[in-house]
């Protein structure tokens, strides 16, 4: 049930994000400290739309087929 709260939320906080995405926290703030993901503030917190994420993953697929 928490995480379909999470699914349905549009902003995420890092942690979160890092879980839709299967990776670690620390790796997603090295995807924002690199700008290949992007996050809003609000206050003092740093927080990932859902659309970012799905940003975020549309630019791994494309680099994963121009690897290829």
């Amino acid at each position: 049930m928490a995480l379909r709260l999470v699914l349905e939320r549009r902003l995420h906080r890092v942690e979160e994000a890092a879980t839709l995405l299967g990776v670690k926290r620390s790796t997603v703030y090295e995807q924002i400290r690199m700008g290949r993901l992007r996050t809003v503030r609000v206050g003092r917190r740093r927080l990932v739309p859902t659309e970012y994420i799905d940003e975020y993953v549309e630019l791994l697929k494309t680099e994963a087929q121009e690897a290829a």
